[in-house]
């Protein structure tokens, strides 16, 4: 898969990805400007102006004026926020690649950000910190990074708080943009079945008279971690959810792909050993699942499971023997087992890749926090070139005591019993 990257003179990284059997193109832009940049009087504000970007510029008033033009098209649109970037794409037929960059400047560059919207959608965002409280599933993520990153903007929910949504002004939104909303900070993505000089020109004339501007940046992670820690969070529920994971680095490790192989093994599937461990052989939970994440100054591989309030201790037993041949770089990987777990982890890769949305955000990904960017055959290479040798020597650096979290979300409240059991010794 082939892509042309073009800066423009304002900065602006523009990347081309051609896809010639695709119908339909992708327009994503994404900016470096995710949840860690704020602070404690505007957190999850990155979230909010998400939100805020489909309520209306100045020569579309409205959100019905924005939707309209979309669904008169058939297409699709819509914006996500992590802890390091925004991004807002719309997917269409090929032939309206034209609209979508029209819409997608028009709303970074002229939102109203109207008062009246932004204190009707705050009502939207409480709303959907209250659904994310009430899927434990989901929610345990967010307090296994607090237990990780504390008190500080990687330790705070995406979506913010209420108390701090209610307060967000739209002075608050201006000076928030104008702090990371720069040309050279973001990146347009178009993918599909497009040309790309055609392309590349449409950018030029909507995002060419973008701003460049001073951008603040994050505050760095600062570990410190010195024993197991635990943090619990009590809720009436049937199952309970359990994150238990250790440190690792960040997205330029050389440990980053021997790591995604481990947890592969791990809990990548229905056949990996902790699938087969707390579920299989002891029907504990439902579910049961592993992921390596990278940030660009830190990380985590980490286990999640939603199990059997009466047998969380088992559980994390469970879990725990394996993390302990980890540790101990007893885990015996067979070639096998290694090349299964490949397989698996570059088949989900292409799946994804056949859509043409998914492709936009590997690239912009790419772009905006990796050192260089890396085509999809690049990135399946340095999977196959993954040694069993290098799996057990990343496992024994990151598995260790100072480095062990477990965060608990439900109808358990004997601490006590895991802190008895949260060793990796």
């Amino acid at each position: 898969m082939n892509y042309t990257r073009t800066v423009l003179e304002n900065g602006l990284p523009v990347i081309t990805v051609p896809m010639p059997s695709f119908e339909s193109a992708t327009v994503l832009v994404m900016v470096k400007a995710g949840s860690r940049y704020e602070d404690k009087n505007n957190s999850g504000i990155s979230h909010f102006l998400e939100h805020m970007a489909f309520k209306g510029t100045e020569k579309r008033p409205n959100a019905q004026a924005i939707s309209s033009l979309i669904d008169g098209v058939g297409g699709e649109f819509n914006a996500f926020t992590g802890k390091e970037y925004t991004g807002y794409y719309i997917k269409s037929e090929k032939t309206h690649i034209d609209l979508s960059l029209d819409l997608l400047s028009d709303m970074l560059m002229h939102s109203k950000l109207d008062p009246v919207e932004i204190d009707k959608e705050k009502g939207v965002i409480i709303e959907e910190i209250n659904l994310y409280e009430d899927t434990p599933a989901r929610k345990i993520g967010d307090i296994y990074e607090q237990l990780l990153y504390g008190d500080t903007p990687m330790g705070w929910d995406i979506a913010g708080s209420p108390e701090i949504i209610k307060k967000i002004t739209r002075e608050d939104f201006v000076s928030y943009m104008d702090s990371l909303y720069s040309a050279d900070n973001m990146t347009v993505v178009i993918a599909g079945g497009i040309d790309q000089q055609k392309s590349l020109d449409m950018v030029k004339r909507y995002f060419g008279d973008m701003q460049k501007r001073k951008t603040i940046p994050f505050l760095p992670v600062r570990e410190n971690q010195e024993k197991p820690a635990i943090l619990m969070r009590p809720k009436k529920t049937e199952q309970v959810h359990i994150e238990i994971g250790v440190r690792t680095a960040g997205i330029e490790t050389p440990d980053r792909y021997p790591l995604s192989v481990l947890a592969a093994i791990l809990g990548g599937g229905m056949s990996s050993r902790l699938f087969e461990e707390v579920r299989e052989k002891r029907g504990l939970g439902y579910y049961v699942r592993s992921h390596s994440e990278h940030y660009e100054d830190t990380g985590t591989i980490s286990s999640t499971a939603g199990v059997d309030p009466k047998r969380v201790d088992e559980a994390v037993k469970t879990i725990l023997e394996e993390y302990r041949k980890v540790a101990s770089g007893t885990m015996k990987i067979t070639d096998e087992e290694l090349k299964k777990s490949k397989e698996y982890l570059k088949g989900h890769l292409v799946l994804e890749l056949e859509d043409s949305r998914s492709v936009g955000g590997f690239y912009a990904h790419e772009e905006l926090l990796e050192k260089d960017i890396k085509k999809p055959d690049e990135v399946l290479a340095e999977v196959d070139r993954v040694t069993i040798e290098e799996i057990n020597k990343a496992g024994q650096k990151y598995f260790v005591n100072q480095g062990l979290n477990l965060a608990l979300i439900g109808n358990f409240d004997n601490r006590q019993a895991l802190e008895d059991v949260l060793s990796l010794s």
